[in-house]
């Protein structure tokens, strides 16, 4: 069954108002008729089935059949953290986050990050990441839109961290495969998780320490450097895996 994000001022008490590229999406590519249903979500806490009543071109109308919870929604919430890669490494590192279950993802700026973005190029870049976000949330039938937010420094992104349960730090140099078991054992549902994930040169010593003295937890991914588009996928899957209802 495909399914659809709209605003919440589309969502009426008996029907929802599907408008702009969708529509073309709904009529022309996958072709559906009056009476075939849909499911529409408003990206935050409502789920809608519905059936197809009218068809424009500039509108479609679903009628409201029934109401649901946002029930693929992992009861972790995680915030990715991650430093800004060279190349298109950003767009597949949000895609496979969003289908893993990743709730915001933060682009950061670290002291060995190669690709350095002005404020002009960065908000093309987010714009271009939500967009992303929202076609990886469509595909693996997501109950939320993932935020992807604007980039910020590392300093920042750690004050953002500090309001969290637990913060993450995988770090070549951390070692115990035991101690990160138990750190990622300790989270449970209801929990505010950020992962933080460095650049292709890693994360500078000052910058490990200074996420220490945050509260993050160093925890080492086994003996293999990973890159750092695969990192956060790797603690995101055991994440899911331990806490998946």
């Amino acid at each position: 069954m495909y399914r659809f994000f709209v605003e919440n001022s589309q969502i009426g008490e008996e029907s929802i108002s599907i408008t702009g590229n969708d529509v073309n999406h709904i009529k022309n590519v996958l072709r559906m008729r009056i009476g075939e249903t849909v499911l529409i979500s408003d990206g935050k806490d409502r789920e809608y089935t519905c059936s197809i009543s009218e068809l424009s071109d500039e509108e479609v109308v679903a009628k409201i059949e029934d109401v649901n919870g946002p029930e693929r929604e992992l009861p972790v919430k995680v915030t990715l953290f991650q430093a800004l890669p060279k190349g298109d490494k950003m767009e597949t590192i949000i895609q496979k986050m969003v289908e893993l279950g990743a709730e915001r993802i933060v682009p950061v700026s670290t002291k060995r990050c190669v690709v350095k973005l002005d404020a002009k190029k960065a908000e093309k870049k987010t714009e271009r990441w939500q967009n992303i976000s929202l076609s990886a949330a469509k595909q693996s039938k997501r109950g939320i839109v993932p935020q992807v937010e604007s980039p910020m420094t590392f300093g920042l992104a750690l004050q953002e961290a500090q309001k969290m349960d637990l913060i993450l730090i995988p770090y070549e140099n951390a070692e115990n495969m035991k101690y990160t078991r138990e750190v990622i054992g300790t989270i449970k549902p209801g929990m505010n998780v950020g992962i933080f994930i460095g650049p292709e040169g890693g994360f500078a010593e000052e910058e490990v320490e200074a996420a220490r003295k945050a509260g993050a937890r160093e925890i080492t991914l086994g003996k293999r450097i990973l890159r750092t588009e695969t990192a956060g996928m790797a603690v995101m899957s055991v994440i899911m895996f331990l806490n998946e209802e």
